[in-house]
């Protein structure tokens, strides 16, 4: 992630990014979210998780048009315990590709997002 992006992030009060490692291998620096305060904002890309379990991955968007993705949220939000922000481009086939990488990824370990 670019510093540009943490810069940002910390000037809002908000926490430092943290690293995920997607199933492909890439790794993202997610913004933390409180969980109790969780709400989507625009078209953003979100990751629900539950410790180190990916429970859901997606937007406002995905709600609205997908009945899967709907009932997958709202079992999400009933157990989890962390939500992040995930940074990425308007492009819908990254958009696409990133949804799926994130659905199998895992906390990268050892790794700081600074």
């Amino acid at each position: 992630m670019v510093p540009v992006f943490e810069r940002e992030m910390l000037a809002r009060g908000q926490a430092r990014p943290v690293n995920w490692r997607g199933r492909s291998g890439r790794f993202y620096a997610l913004a933390p979210e409180r969980i109790e305060d969780f709400s989507f904002r625009g078209s953003e890309l979100y990751l629900i998780a539950l410790g180190h379990h990916v429970l859901w991955v997606g937007s406002a968007e995905d709600l609205v048009g997908d009945p899967v993705s709907r009932a997958r949220f709202r079992l999400a939000m009933d157990c989890a315990d962390r939500a992040f922000h995930v940074e990425t481009s308007a492009d819908e086939i990254e958009r696409l590709t990133v949804l799926w990488d994130l659905e199998g990824a895992e906390p990268a370990v050892g790794l700081n997002a600074a």
